[in-house]
């Protein structure tokens, strides 16, 4: 059987195992918290590494793309270094391939649809980490705001072009990559948490797309109205309790992109890990045209949950 474990910088309260079979071969995978403790995390990778099939890198970043350029994250590099035999990835092959290709596909079946007499409005909370997203939906001719600099670095700007978003990242990113990734994103206990915030751009919104931890941290709260009345949540892995919190803001409905295996949409540095791990290549050696195909076989589609008719 082979073993594919994701090490996060997330909560351990979230960890689970789970037995899958993926074309024709039986996996394990695995995630481990490790509660925002970088020390602990490289020392995990160290003392699995040669005796697992592939890694995943959870609650952090490798790359943060833009403008068809990307950066490393310093914490990140030091993570997948800790590793000299067993391949690491972060999930950003799959945000390349999986989530652009989700987005085409929504609006090609018929789930997405611009609203009559206006473009469909997307709220992005970090396009450099859903690059592919960002771009898709862009393509198709979305309305679109992407909140890199609300989310990430705390500031009330909207951005709606993808160019300024290369621009900034050009600017920007050389130095942010190198600060704590603490500093740009939640994780350990921080992840349990949030602050309502930028609640004029989640009502504005006919979706929110994008990596769940960025929504949910500024997620609007009350009950009447319904803040998510009537919207739709595109992203790639959720937990029980995020459904019911979703449910509670009566959110309408939530697309998953990840496939859901043994009852929980894994993330997709662990879903690129079992691609990894079933092809027996290097993650430099797969291409977007390797992972559409090994989905393809896989009869991929999103997940689609009708959560409330509001």
């Amino acid at each position: 059987m082979k073993r594919v474990v994701s090490v996060s910088l997330g909560s351990s309260e979230r960890d689970s195992v789970r037995e899958v079979e993926l074309l024709g071969e039986k996996l394990s995978l695995e995630r481990r918290g490790t509660d925002g403790d970088l020390d602990q995390a490289e020392a995990l990778i160290r003392e699995l590494d040669g005796k697992v099939d592939a890694f995943g890198l959870g609650g952090i970043d490798l790359y943060l793309v833009a403008g068809g350029r990307r950066w490393v994250i310093r914490d990140a590099q030091r993570l997948a270094d800790a590793a000299q035999q067993t391949p690491v990835v972060d999930g950003s092959g799959l945000k390349n391939t999986l989530e652009r290709e989700a987005v085409r596909r929504l609006f090609r079946e018929g789930h997405l649809a611009a609203p009559e007499g206006r473009k469909l409005r997307v709220l992005v909370p970090s396009a450099v980490d859903r690059f592919g997203m960002a771009e898709a939906f862009a393509e198709s001719d979305c309305e679109v705001v992407f909140g890199d600099v609300m989310f990430a670095l705390g500031f009330p700007v909207p951005i709606r072009r993808l160019g300024t978003i290369a621009l900034l990242a050009r600017l920007l990113l050389p130095v942010l990559c190198r600060q704590p990734f603490e500093n740009l994103y939640p994780t350990g206990d921080k992840q349990k948490t949030g602050k309502p915030a930028y609640s004029k751009w989640y009502a504005w919104a006919d979706l929110i797309g994008g990596d769940f931890l960025f929504i949910k941290r500024h997620l609007p709260a009350g009950a009447e109205p319904p803040p998510l009345a009537g919207k739709t949540i595109l992203t790639n892995t959720i937990t029980q309790q995020d459904l019911a919190a979703l449910r509670e803001r009566g959110l309408a409905r939530l697309i998953t992109t990840t496939p859901e295996l043994e009852g929980r949409c894994f993330g997709t540095n662990v879903m690129e890990a079992a691609l990894i791990a079933l092809a027996g290549k290097q993650p430099e050696e797969m291409t977007a045209e390797d992972y559409l195909e090994m989905l393809d076989r896989l009869r991929w589609q999103p997940t689609i949950r009708e959560l409330s008719a509001a």
